[in-house]
């Protein structure tokens, strides 16, 4: 790769960057009583007006994000192009991130056992806060399943992780991109469980090559961990 397309590369992952911060940080707006109250009329006043707004709007910040990213992407060709060797097939890809939905909730099932060793409780805030969010507004359920996925494995697996392990082995790049990924989900006493997530997903983009490989994975645990929030008697 040359070095004008290197850096082609590295200002279009940049970009993604930013619109994935962006796209986190506009909620904050919603704080704003102006723009709070403009949003609410669109609502109706049952005391759930706030969440139901929350969620709209996480659903349609990340839709949007989702639409930068893929015009920013599809400028630049070599985007994906950061690993050396031949790609494996799409099915081979497929396959990799169905079994990874299973690697991954063995991770965190041993995350769960070291987590309860240390006297950390296994509720996760920010698992229930999401849930709430989706019982009152459904329409996060694509935020939840289908956007957020792809844009984390976007933002923390090609940008950062691919990023650094182009100069560094992939524990280091592994270990760095996970905690980042555990960090930005503002759920600490839960660091553990997020970082072994990270690895795995990690592992599933430079085992296959394919971001594919671990947006499915992502996108399995997420809607599997959902339909045990709001359908616990289906597990019983």
């Amino acid at each position: 790769m040359s070095t004008s397309t290197k850096f082609q590369t590295q200002k279009t992952a940049f970009y993604v960057l930013i619109t994935y911060i962006v796209a986190q940080l506009s909620g904050f707006l919603l704080r704003i009583p102006p723009i709070q109250s403009f949003f609410l009329q669109f609502f109706s006043q049952d005391g759930n007006e706030l969440i139901a707004l929350a969620a709209w709007w996480s659903t349609i910040s990340f839709a949007i994000a989702f639409l930068v990213c893929i015009f920013l992407i599809s400028k630049n060709k070599n985007f994906w192009d950061i690993f050396k060797g031949e790609k494996a097939s799409i099915p081979v890809s497929i396959g990799w991130g169905v079994i990874g939905f299973f690697l991954v909730f063995l991770g965190q099932s041993i995350g769960a056992i070291i987590e309860r060793s240390l006297g950390i409780q296994t509720s996760s805030e920010n698992t229930e806060a999401i849930i709430k969010l989706t019982e009152i507004a459904p329409i996060m359920i694509l935020a939840t399943v289908l956007l957020g996925p792809i844009l984390e494995e976007f933002v923390f697996r090609r940008v950062v992780f691919g990023s650094i392990v182009q100069t560094q082995n992939f524990w280091v790049a592994g270990l760095i991109s996970s905690i980042i990924f555990a960090l930005i989900h503002f759920d600490f006493t839960h660091i553990i469980l997020y970082t072994i997530s990270g690895l795995i997903f990690a592992f599933l983009y430079f085992k296959t090559r394919r971001l594919l490989t671990s947006i499915i994975a992502h996108m399995l645990l997420n809607g599997f961990v959902t339909i045990v929030q709001m359908v616990p008697q289906l597990f019983k």
